[in-house]
């Protein structure tokens, strides 16, 4: 809770505002909601729905309202029983309790599922991995979210850490200056949100160092 505290502390003070979490992430929630005390008006949560059955996704908005008191992104996770839990999101929405809902995937073979519940029309936000290694959304994902008007939350920037393994140097760098790089963590950053159907990028870290240079 107390590296959360600081993690979450650098990346507010250096500006960031939205905050990413799930069930599947151990004690996350909790480490968030305790860091975020005092100061949940500042942020946006977005948070998901991992459950195979509804009284079990139920069970975790509940628990979910209890830390943050509203949910900004209700995602459900992985396309998990999605067709089942979106009404009573729908529901939630209806209620004032949450503001929007979500669906994600980390897998191009699940994407043609993915655009299927996009259009639909229940969902307003789409989380999906971009980096220069993965790139199938955007053949797929990325246009059906510009056509549908749905915001796009990427994750994996940095792939799974692989494309922080080999940095340019600074002099290769040089040129990106004028556009606010100066390291290579922020030049992936910048290529991702360079694409103007992506809102808005989710590098993960536990630096607090790392949350305030991204």
């Amino acid at each position: 809770a107390e590296l959360a505290a600081d993690v979450v502390g650098a990346a507010l003070g250096a500006g960031t505002r939205f905050f990413d979490t799930s069930p599947m992430y151990g004690n996350a929630e909790r480490s968030l909601a305790a860091a975020l005390e005092g100061r949940r008006d500042e942020a946006l949560v977005a948070t998901k729905v991992w459950a195979p059955t509804v009284e079990q996704g139920r069970a975790q908005f509940e628990q979910q309202l209890g830390w943050f008191g509203r949910i900004d992104v209700e995602q459900v996770h992985n396309l998990v029983g999605w067709t089942e839990h979106v009404g009573w999101l729908e529901e939630a929405r209806a209620d004032g309790r949450i503001d929007r809902i979500g669906v994600t995937h980390y897998s191009p073979l699940a994407f043609d599922e993915v655009a299927a519940a996009l259009q639909t029309g229940r969902f307003e936000t789409v989380q999906l991995p971009l980096n220069p290694y993965e790139r199938a959304a955007e053949r797929t994902l990325l246009p059906v979210a510009a056509e549908l008007g749905i915001a796009v939350i990427v994750m994996r920037p940095f792939g799974e850490g692989e494309l922080l393994e080999v940095a340019p140097s600074p002099e290769e760098l040089e040129p990106l200056t004028a556009f606010g790089v100066e390291t290579w963590p922020q030049a992936l950053l910048k290529w991702v949100l360079s694409d103007e159907r992506v809102d808005v990028v989710i590098p993960a870290t536990r630096n607090p160092l790392h949350a305030a240079e991204n």
